[in-house]
């Protein structure tokens, strides 16, 4: 029942109102009472020395006895609500108006006598109640025969029992009543009031709820935004439906890559049966035949077919490292150890370790004259396998007499590399699938040993060191990868 919002904050109001309402009656109560017993004090306080003197209590300059007595018979009838006690000069009670029987004490304090009698208290001025052993009520008193010449105190108690039995009638009374039904009127009011305010309040915050259950509903697929455009000025449901619409944007863009990765799972899963099925076939075949003619094959044969076998594992090989390393590349295993180096000096070594096998294909690979260029700062092991890679396939596509020509520059905080080779170039429909895992480009090249791994990996190399890498293929102008990498110092100062 209280599973809501809504209802949890409408238990937690009527409660409140309860609260106050009860509160209120307590407050109400004491403060009336509180009020009455003072207004009867400050209207009653000559009443002890009034009735001396209209009563003739004094004759002589003694107390009247018989008056006395006439006074209380007379007072018990025509005002029951007061009772008159006599009292000797130490509090002891001599006389009174009051049933024997209910006369609990013997002595009545003093010190608030004299405190009414110095006016040297606020009202209400409460004395001892002859009638209980600790409850005090209002009074009056007046010193007897005279204050010149006090002989003990005329001491009337303003509330007697008579009063308070009239009180409880009254107090459960229509007026009473009236007034208690006035307050619950008032208190529905304001909890009917509050409920129809919190459901105003909570509207957006129930609204916001659905928006979420039909975004579960739906398998975090379709996404019905809060509100059109982001509330910055709003409040804090406004603030959380904005956080909402940007979360619910996220994971859909999370769960699209996650489906593209599936895809590219997929197609890997596909690529590397594909590719790896066939120098695996191919070295499988060679030792069979190995195996089963070694005694037709001569010498020189077995030695061609030792060679390609050999040659077809290395191939499988090379592919099987490429594989591991991309996933170790994808999964964010390898972590780039940068630091500071000449980025110049680092592809001269390179261009030198391919120049041997450039020009056993005819190739001629140039290295044009860096200008003084500042440090960068990557990964030198990760920097040199891109370089390998964007040679390996430049290699793989340039045909014999043709040429593989690389620049460095500076541009901004970055250092570019640029590869470039005189092959066919890529188609520009397929220009953007380059650094794609398996893609390989229609005329790829003098053979077909690698598995189209080598850009993609380059690319997340790049990528991890925070650089950019970008392709162009003018018509008839071969392939031009580039890529960058950021300065040390510019890094640094940062």
């Amino acid at each position: 029942m209280f599973r809501t919002l809504y209802a949890r904050l409408a238990l937690v109001l009527l409660l409140l109102f309860l609260a106050v309402g009860l509160l209120y009656a307590l407050i109400s109560t004491s403060a009336t009472r509180q009020y009455l017993v003072r207004l009867d004090q400050q209207l009653n306080r000559d009443l002890a020395r009034n009735l001396v003197s209209d009563r003739n209590l004094v004759a002589e300059g003694r107390i009247d006895e018989a008056a006395l007595k006439e006074t209380f018979r007379q007072y018990m009838v025509i005002n029951p609500s007061i009772e008159i006690y006599l009292l000797d000069r130490g509090g002891r009670i001599l006389s009174y108006s009051a049933d024997p029987g209910k006369v609990k004490r013997r002595f009545v304090s003093l010190a608030p006598i004299r405190a009414f009698l110095e006016e040297s208290g606020d009202y209400p001025l409460l004395g001892d109640d002859p009638r209980s052993h600790d409850r005090q009520k209002a009074f009056s008193v007046t010193p007897v025969p005279s204050a010149e010449d006090p002989e003990g105190y005329l001491y009337v108690v303003l509330r007697g029992q008579e009063f308070e039995a009239v009180e409880r009638l009254v107090r459960e009374s229509h007026l009473l009543r009236l007034s208690g039904w006035s307050v619950a009127a008032s208190l529905g009011f304001g909890l009917l009031a509050g409920l129809v305010l919190f459901r105003l309040l909570t509207r957006r915050l129930h609204h916001l709820s659905r928006l979420m259950e039909a975004f579960q509903q739906s398998g975090f697929r379709q996404h019905l935004r809060y509100a059109g455009e982001p509330l910055p000025d709003g409040d804090e449901i406004d603030r959380l439906g904005s956080a909402f619409d940007r979360m619910a944007g996220r994971i859909r863009q999370q769960i699209e890559q996650l489906r593209q990765q599936d895809q590219l799972r997929r197609r890997l899963v596909a690529g590397v049966s594909h590719d790896l099925r066939t120098p695996l076939a191919s070295l499988q075949g060679y030792l069979e035949t190995l195996a089963l003619k070694e005694e037709d094959l001569d010498a020189e044969e077995r030695r061609e077919y030792l060679a390609i076998a050999l040659r077809q594992g290395r191939r499988l090989s090379r592919q099987l490292d490429e594989l591991f390393q991309l996933a170790s590349l994808d999964a964010r295993e390898t972590r780039p150890e940068c630091e500071p180096f000449p980025l110049a000096e680092l592809v001269q070594d390179v261009v030198q370790k391919y120049q041997l096998r450039a020009r056993e294909q005819s190739v001629e690979l140039h290295l044009a004259p860096p200008p003084e260029l500042p440090f960068v700062l990557a990964d030198i092991s990760l920097t040199e396998r891109v370089l390998e890679n964007l040679l390996e396939n430049a290699l793989a596509h340039t045909p014999e007499g043709g040429t593989i020509d690389l620049a460095l520059e500076r541009d901004g905080s970055w250092i570019r590399v640029g590869v470039r080779d005189s092959g066919c170039g890529v188609p520009e429909a397929d220009l953007a699938r380059i650094f794609d895992a398996f893609y390989q480009g229609e005329g790829s090249g003098r053979d077909r040993r690698h598995a189209g791994l080598g850009l993609s990996i380059a690319r997340r190399i790049i990528e991890l060191q925070g650089g950019r890498i970008e392709a162009v293929s003018p018509p008839g102008s071969g392939l031009d990868v580039r890529f960058t990498l950021p300065l040390a110092a510019d890094v640094i100062e940062k």
